[in-house]
């Protein structure tokens, strides 16, 4: 078999829709970006916990990428799949959908009595049930865009949720108000109803405000420089960033913005990529790492015993810090959200580390360790890179839509719900898992524009 060039396989998909078009960064844009701050640094942050390394490449070119889509496909001639996956799916998707709502909580959200995060409100709702309250509206709304309309037990699940709202415009989360925010924000927009338009441009400022720059006295050189954290205390991660980044996507919001930009910053530091990251443990594999703050850390070289900064690397030996597969995924769509082109190196390189650990069996680096997770951050990057069949390293062609459907369905049980035996990340818990593997199958059938 012929081998296809990445960026011909991007350009091929991307004719119909936004790919092809860009914007010019000027030099103007570029050093207000990147300008030393005007005041101390935060008075949150410990200077001891800044590390330093030459700012990465900038892009002086945005090339938009494909525009949010809301709703899964209603005519399977447009979803490259067959007619069985496209039946399969959707009797998954409405069996999971049934057994999410009758495991709603009488106070309208899921998973109330979970407290990960001690809070100073017990009687608020918990941090993780306003987040994955939030993520179950979106999940029904995807595939029934008129439950808003006539479900009450969609009202309940948003009053539930738009309680929670303060007066700065997040959503009340604790040490995971941005964790909760993105999510909220993703599941307001999936509703295209301009009366919730007020909430999700609070909340977007906000989530603006969280990203560690200049405000807080973060300087470009800081390798926090454009990240985002749980709430506006903790350092920044991949994690945390992703979600900040889907919830500015899904909004509608420019790849140009400031946001987006400061943020590839954080992306760039983040990859195991030696030419555009000096960090001393980058390598060349082209996969992400959890966080490249405070020296960098990685949950799989923590889960190959090897401790989340390296540290118990054998002396003498180089320390370098594992790739995995949830955050190399999360980074290569965070890359297209915030505008680079497919023959990026950073991009080609996270494509092609995707191509050597392509697997549906575990989340690569990590094992079953937040397999739903990677399952739904996996669909989101290819959907947005308008991947439809991908030539693995061995040269085999796989088609992600049907294999992903296979995969998920598989692990469904009877009543309709999932749970991961590996009960890290609260994927132990039905609803977590079932949330996740639910938007991760919308994701799988939603529509595609389709060239000849």
């Amino acid at each position: 078999m012929q081998r296809t060039p990445f960026l011909a396989l991007i350009l091929a998909s991307a004719l119909p829709v936004l790919e092809l078009q860009s914007v010019a960064m000027d030099d103007e844009d570029e050093n207000d970006l990147f300008r030393q701050p005007v005041r101390e640094l935060d008075d949150r942050i410990q200077q001891e916990r800044l590390t330093e390394s030459e700012l990465p490449p900038l892009q002086h070119e945005v090339v938009l990428p494909k525009p949010p889509e809301h709703r899964i496909a209603t005519d399977p001639d447009d979803v490259p799949i067959s007619e069985e996956h496209w039946e399969r799916a959707n009797d998954a998707i409405e069996r999971g959908l049934r057994w999410l709502l009758q495991s709603q909580d009488e106070s309208g959200g899921w998973m109330t009595g979970v407290r990960t995060v001690p809070t100073d409100e017990p009687d608020r709702p918990s941090p993780i049930a306003v987040a994955v309250t939030a993520l179950a509206v979106k999940a029904i709304v995807q595939a029934d865009p008129d439950a808003l309309q006539r479900d009450q037990r969609v009202w309940n699940a948003l009053r539930f949720i738009r309680q929670t709202q303060r007066d700065d415009g997040s959503f009340e989360g604790g040490a995971l108000t941005n964790y909760v925010t993105s999510s909220v924000v993703m599941a307001m927009a999936s509703l295209d109803d301009p009366d919730f338009q007020d909430n999700i441009q609070d909340a977007v400022r906000w989530l603006q405000s969280n990203q560690w720059y200049q405000e807080q006295g973060v300087r470009p050189e800081h390798d926090w420089f454009g990240g985002a954290g749980y709430g506006g205390h903790g350092r920044p991660d991949m994690s945390n960033t992703q979600m900040m980044l889907d919830a500015l996507y899904d909004a509608g919001m420019s790849p140009d913005e400031p946001a987006f930009q400061r943020a590839l910053a954080f992306l760039s530091r983040a990859q195991n990529l030696s030419e555009t990251n000096l960090s001393e443990w980058a390598g060349d594999d082209g996969g992400f790492i959890y966080t490249p703050a405070g020296g960098g850390e990685s949950m799989a070289s923590e889960a190959a015993g090897e401790g989340r900064r390296g540290e118990l690397i054998p002396a003498g030996e180089p320390r370098s810090l594992r790739s995995y597969g949830s955050m190399t995924y999360a980074g290569f769509k965070s890359m297209m959200y915030a505008g680079l082109s497919a023959d990026d190196v950073r991009v080609r390189a996270a494509f092609d580390w995707v191509r050597r650990h392509w697997t549906f069996d575990e989340n690569p680096g990590m094992g079953l360790q937040g397999l739903f997770y990677y399952f739904h951050t996996m669909a989101r990057a290819l959907n947005v890179a308008q991947q439809h069949v991908i030539e693995d390293i061995d040269g085999l062609s796989r088609n992600w839509r049907e294999e992903m459907i296979d995969a998920i369905i598989e692990r469904q049980d009877e009543g309709g719900s999932w749970r991961n035996e590996a009960d890290r990340w609260l994927e132990g818990e039905q609803v977590m898992a079932t949330v996740y593997a639910l938007l991760s199958l919308e994701e799988a059938i939603k529509p595609v524009a389709m060239v000849e």
